[in-house]
């Protein structure tokens, strides 16, 4: 790209660099086209001149402005809790969280097809370790009993809000209940979910009508619908935060998440308490015209009620193929297959944001059916 992050983009053609190309942009996790928003990017040019570039620190030591502070309170405002921690992503809140509070007496059982960071965090942690199938309550119930038979001190389930490959819910009311069940505490990634699901776009707990009741920890980010740049954190219990802020090492040792991020993100947030239901609207009404449109013309589609539409190809080399000739036709869209998701399941993952006119959905969806039959899949 060559251009700022938006619906449509310019692209410099692979073929010849000296050109640029005008692309559509569905593969963009920019679901409420905050990314180069006026308000957030002047927001961000106000706070170079109040609070400098850089910190230079870590959170512990010089790293904290006021700013940090009142975005903390109001993230964990956002989500019914006490108090919430940030982190330069939420890869790192992932990283940091499941060693800090489990030790070698607890369990952690995650579903199957968890994102990469809580894998990579849960390795971390000395907890013993149960994997349940993805989105199967009744296998949970399972490993829950496991966990419970094997005198486990403390048992933690941790699942995606929403599914990034797959566009799907987790069934987090159902899951909920079996945690209670059992004593169980349940953590949730929102990455794909905050600033996305819900009337006033707070998450997957707010989309099951159960806002701030429906998980005990949660992580989330600001790199996605929260204005596109970095800036991930955790909220939760007041007794589970300021366990993080003692013993979280990607909290303890990394720099500070800059103060013109912060400032960003507090427009975000402003942005998203006066328009949520608006964009919440259009983003509702854009995916179902996309998805319609595209089952319509006889794709097979992933996901369910969210703006993730993975278009399922099956064959790596089918999906790529089926990638590249949109994106020679001005739609920018990639391709998934192993290791990222499942042998045999490759597909492209495309992504409508509120920023999408009704317009550029039908063109993307023409854009596919061109494509689709240049490569032979329809």
């Amino acid at each position: 790209m060559s251009s700022p992050q938006g619906p449509v983009v310019t692209v410099v053609d692979p073929r010849d660099e000296s050109k640029q190309n005008r692309a559509l942009n569905f593969c963009s996790n920019n679901y409420l086209g905050f990314s180069n928003h006026p308000r957030l990017s002047a927001a961000a040019r106000a706070s170079l001149d109040e609070f400098g570039f850089g910190l230079s620190s870590v959170r512990f030591i010089c790293g904290t402005q006021t700013a940090h502070r009142e975005l903390e309170k109001r993230i964990a405002k956002m989500h019914g809790v006490d108090d919430a921690i940030l982190y330069p992503s939420c890869f790192d809140a992932n990283a940091g969280l499941f060693e800090a509070i489990l030790g070698a007496d607890d369990a952690i059982i995650s579903d199957e097809l968890n994102h990469a960071s809580i894998i990579d965090g849960v390795r971390l942690c000395k907890a013993k370790r149960f994997r349940f199938k993805h989105a199967d309550v009744s296998d949970l119930r399972e490993k829950l009993s496991e966990a419970k038979t094997a005198g486990s001190r403390n048992i933690l389930v941790a699942t995606d809000g929403v599914f990034s490959m797959d566009g799907e819910v987790a069934p987090l009311v159902e899951i909920k209940k079996a945690c209670d069940e059992f004593g169980a505490v349940l953590f949730v990634d929102e990455c794909h979910a905050t600033g996305v699901l819900g009337e006033k776009l707070r998450g997957t707990d707010e989309y099951f009508g159960v806002h701030g009741k429906c998980w005990d920890v949660v992580n989330s980010t600001l790199g996605k619908a929260l204005g596109g740049a970095t800036g991930g954190y955790t909220a939760g219990p007041s007794s589970i935060i300021t366990t993080l802020r003692q013993k979280a090492r990607p909290y303890l040792f990394s720099n500070s998440v800059s103060p013109a991020v912060v400032a960003a993100s507090h427009a975000a947030l402003d942005l998203l308490e006066e328009s949520a239901s608006e964009l919440s609207s259009k983003l509702r009404s854009n995916a179902k015209r996309f998805r319609e449109g595209m089952a319509n013309a006889g794709f097979t589609l992933g996901g369910v009620d969210h703006p993730i539409v993975p278009v399922m190809v099956g064959d790596a080399r089918g999906a790529a193929e089926l990638a590249a000739a949109c994106r020679k036709r001005g739609l920018f869209v990639v391709a998934f297959s192993y290791p990222v998701v499942p042998k045999g399941k490759a597909r492209v993952r495309v992504q409508l944001s509120a920023a999408h006119t009704a317009e550029m959905v039908d063109e993307a969806v023409e854009t596919f059916k061109v494509a689709a039959r240049e490569v032979g899949i329809l």
